[in-house]
């Protein structure tokens, strides 16, 4: 089993206004394509349930080594991804958080990019 660099994008359901000088598909292609990361999705609201159980089934294999989320706060990534992360025994500090609201769909590839080289 080969070690997984997973990214997701969370976009507050897409109508939160940090998020409209954003085209997030732009930027989903655009990461994509560098081959950055072995997968890329998109998840509307990681902090509520559902999000919470779309982390641990995506994280349940074990496949993935590290997780990359841009979406908002860090250290409010952390506190809402904690319980999903201790309860299918994933490293939370193989969690990588990056905000990136309000920024444009350039400014958000750029800095997901940075984000990717900083914490390989």
């Amino acid at each position: 089993m080969s070690a997984k660099k997973g990214f997701v994008l969370c976009v507050c359901q897409g109508t939160c206004p940090s998020f409209t000088k954003m085209d997030i598909f732009g930027v989903l292609a655009d990461v994509r394509r560098e081959k950055i990361f072995d997968y890329v999705c998109l998840h509307p609201q990681l902090c509520v349930g559902d999000g919470e159980e779309f982390l641990k089934v995506l994280l349940s294999g074990g496949e993935t080594e590290k997780l990359y989320i841009a979406a908002c706060d860090p250290q409010m990534q952390c506190k809402m991804y904690r319980d999903a992360f201790e309860a299918v025994g994933f490293d939370k500090a193989n969690h990588v958080a990056l905000d990136i609201r309000n920024k444009t769909t350039e400014e958000a590839v750029a800095a997901i990019k940075a984000m990717a080289v900083n914490n390989p």
